[in-house]
This record gives C-alpha cells, structure tokens and sequence, in this order.
C-alpha cells in the first residue's frame, strides 16, 4: 500500500516518456543511496556522543589538574 506522495510520484513518472523515467529513477536511487547514509552516520554519531562527551570531560579534568601535556603537531 503506498503513501499518497508515492503515488502522486508515480503518477507524475508514468507521464514521462521511458527514456525521461529511467533518468528520474537513476536520481531517485542516488538521493535514496545519499539519505540512507546519512542516516548511518547520524546513528553512528547518536551511539557516540556519550562517549565524547566523556572523553571531553575526562580531557578538561586533565587540564585542570595539569596532567595533559600539549601535543607536538610536527610529529604527527
């Protein structure tokens, strides 16, 4: 069962000749594709935010109690 906007979708493709719909199709799939990874990655980020949370607090403290020592960048 489709949603209403899928099948206005559909609509609007089927009046397209075949050649115009496999190009809108081709799109479709590279914006679907794009979302899809996005969603990937805002999981992945939900899932770590905690934890860099707690990395950054654990490095301010560090800081504070003068335990952190400044990163040489020219060794990287």
């Amino acid at each position: 069962m489709s949603s209403p906007a899928i099948t206005t979708v559909i609509q609007m493709m089927e009046s397209l000749s075949e050649d115009v719909q496999e190009q809108v199709a081709e799109h479709l799939r590279e914006y679907l594709a794009d979302l899809q990874d996005e969603l990937k990655w805002d999981n992945s980020f939900k899932k770590s935010q905690n934890k860099l949370i707690a990395s950054a607090q654990r490095a301010k403290r560090e800081i504070t109690e003068g335990l952190a020592t400044p990163m040489d960048y020219d060794k990287l």
